[in-house]
């Protein structure tokens, strides 16, 4: 089988832009490889890419293969081209590829690569992996050891989604979405829980354990979460635990914990022994199980536990992870990537502690993909429990087909059987003029979605409020 050429070949990725794409294309520019890329638009991505070296094609077109001639020598070498699942054979640019004799990889081909290289960390799981990715590349930074980080979110820290370190660590994000975490074999590897929530790619639950245990398999340790039912019922052999609920089997546990409306509070043991008390950041019983997780792996690598407490402290987050975008007239409006039922159920959760009882918490929500919608529809219809108000918009398609015939309307309805003040509205863009009158000073607004609801935030910050 051909291997991606880490020594010098340049690499050409169709679809740049992607959060996942575009963090192992900033490594291999920052490596001094020769890097080029196109995507359907200019973004904050591709403008960070082209400021350390990336040729940059805001089309994707046969053409933007042309500069690589393959009867000329040394730097004008054929590139391997990089896609994504997202990229099909009938894409131009991937046809041209093929046509001149390129060397085509799947993107988690050259993090496989990467993850070689180094003392790797590789974290999994159906929920949390972006935000314990993150907090591991944090702890591991603010205590001194300069890893390289490629995670799936971006974070102030290092200003993106990836940062090329110096030194033989490196963390990344291992993507179960598609099932290529299989091909990862790392130093040591983290699995947060295992549910299905891409049933596009997988038939059952039984399929998503199954890749996961193929993974535990290639991981020389394997950090695993007691909370999750899936894996404390033995369904992964793994070599150190963590865990709240369970800590009396697990390696790793909190006590005296404080879940409050700035920060969570509690006491870290280490196999019997008290390391010491946390002051975490983040909100929410799901963060504090992914700072256990990242204080596991921390320890794994002895780092002592004063600065992993420090940096739990200080760490902020991963943009759309509960991101607040600012705040007007009284009304909090925060950005968050939940898309799974269960995700909803705990993000809601961290927005009731930080609204407190007095305010409202405002959910508005885009479905994201028809598949999810329609597998989980009974879960959704009872995840909305604690917002006051809750609004949700069409389904962004992710390029899906509406096989089942679903709208956002459906998934209203099927709230509405559960509580009241349950509204759906079919253009998100217009969105803003209908929730605005709806706000009152002390609400926080939480937009939820893997689309592309986002980018409605703003419009709060650029138009008035009706009085």
């Amino acid at each position: 089988m051909k291997t991606v050429d880490l020594n010098g070949k340049p690499f050409h990725f169709i679809g740049i832009g992607g959060i996942g794409m575009s963090a192992l294309a900033y490594v291999l520019a920052q490596r001094n490889l020769p890097v080029s890329g196109s995507d359907q638009r200019s973004s904050h991505i591709t403008q960070r890419l082209a400021g350390v070296g990336a040729n940059i094609f805001n089309q994707q077109i046969k053409e933007n293969l042309n500069h690589f001639d393959p009867t000329e020598k040394a730097t004008a070498k054929l590139p391997q081209v990089i896609c994504s699942t997202a990229i099909g054979t009938e894409n131009p640019e991937f046809q041209a590829a093929q046509l001149l004799g390129c060397d085509i990889f799947h993107r988690s081909d050259v993090l496989s690569a990467l993850v070689n290289e180094y003392d790797s960390v590789a974290v999994g799981g159906t929920h949390g992996k972006t935000t314990t990715s993150s907090l591991i590349g944090y702890i591991l930074l603010e205590a001194g050891l300069d890893p390289t980080i490629i995670v799936g979110g971006e974070v102030d820290a290092w200003d993106g989604n990836a940062r090329l370190g110096k030194s033989r660590y490196l963390v990344a994000e291992a993507d179960e979405s598609d099932g290529t975490l299989v091909k990862l074999n790392p130093k040591i590897g983290v699995v947060t829980n295992m549910e299905l929530d891409h049933p596009d790619h997988y038939q059952s639950i039984d399929d998503v354990i199954e890749t996961f245990r193929t993974f535990a398999g290639h991981c020389k340790s394997l950090v695993a979460c007691l909370d999750c039912p899936m894996i404390a019922s033995g369904s992964l052999n793994f070599d150190i635990s963590y865990a709240i609920d369970n800590h009396s089997n697990a390696d790793y546990w909190a006590t005296d914990v404080v879940y409050g409306s700035a920060a969570t509070t509690a006491t870290i043991w280490e196999k019997g022994d008290r390391l010491g008390e946390i002051n975490l950041s983040l909100l929410g019983k799901h963060n504090l199980n992914n700072a256990l997780a990242a204080i596991a792996v921390a320890r794994y690598f002895e780092v002592p536990f004063a600065p992993i407490a420090e940096a739990l402290t200080t760490f902020g987050g991963a943009k759309r992870r509960f991101e607040v975008k600012g705040k007007r007239q009284g009304i909090t409006f925060i950005d968050d990537y939940a898309h799974h039922p269960s995700e909803i159920l705990v993000t809601l959760a961290a927005a009731r502690l930080r609204a407190g009882k007095e305010n409202r918490v405002i959910a508005v929500f885009q479905p994201h993909r028809y598949s999810r919608t329609a597998t989980f529809l009974a879960e959704f219809a009872t995840a909305f429990k604690d917002a006051d108000l809750t609004v949700i918009t069409d389904i962004y398609s992710a390029g899906e087909e509406n096989i089942a015939n679903l709208t956002g309307e459906t998934l209203q309805q099927a709230i509405a059987h559960h509580q009241d003040n349950v509204f759906y509205q079919p253009d998100f863009r217009q969105l803003p003029e209908w929730l605005s009158p709806q706000l009152q000073s002390g609400d926080l607004v939480l937009f939820l979605g893997a689309g592309n609801l986002n980018q409605i935030i703003a419009v709060f910050f650029q138009e008035s409020f009706p009085e």
